[in-house]
């Protein structure tokens, strides 16, 4: 019976403390090189939030599948602006400002596990994080950036 551990896990610094150590330890895996790999398979999403899957698929032989998603597309906007955080009144001030090219660049990254068809709708979609996060598009507000591209202002 295969058992699975789901978390979410800073980009190259996996512990074995909890939830994975504590959920895997009592099947008698190699905690140490189950670290190492998440640690190896997420460095490049370095200081951000990343969805890991650790999947015991035989407990006898010891043998597990480690999947890796890919980060919310909040902390993609982050670091690809280069903020720490969104505002805490988006209403009242502006925590940044994302290019078109930048939006386009997460929206690509997270096109398989958006509910968008093609890449317009997924740069849609990453506009609208963008207002919750309080980041201005092309110095002006995503949601007005939102309605030229849907009106064809704007191409992608």
């Amino acid at each position: 019976m295969a058992q699975s551990v789901e978390t979410m896990v800073e980009g190259g610094k996996a512990t074995s403390g909890p939830p994975i150590g504590p959920a895997l330890g009592p099947l008698g895996l190699n905690l140490g090189q189950i670290i190492k790999e998440i640690n190896e398979k997420t460095k490049a999403f370095d200081g951000m939030q990343v969805p890991v899957t650790v999947t015991v698929t035989n407990p006898d032989t010891k043998e597990y599948e480690i999947k890796v998603g890919i980060p919310p597309t909040s902390a993609l906007l982050k670091k690809e602006v280069g903020v720490a955080k969104g505002a805490s009144n988006r209403k009242e001030t502006v925590a940044g400002n994302a290019t078109i090219e930048q939006i386009k660049k997460v929206a690509e990254a997270k096109m398989d596990s958006m509910m968008a068809y093609d890449l317009k709708g997924a740069v849609l979609e990453v506009i609208g994080t963008c207002v919750s996060l309080g980041l201005n598009v092309e110095g002006k507000d995503p949601m007005e950036i939102q309605t030229l591209i849907k009106n064809g202002k704007i191409e992608i």
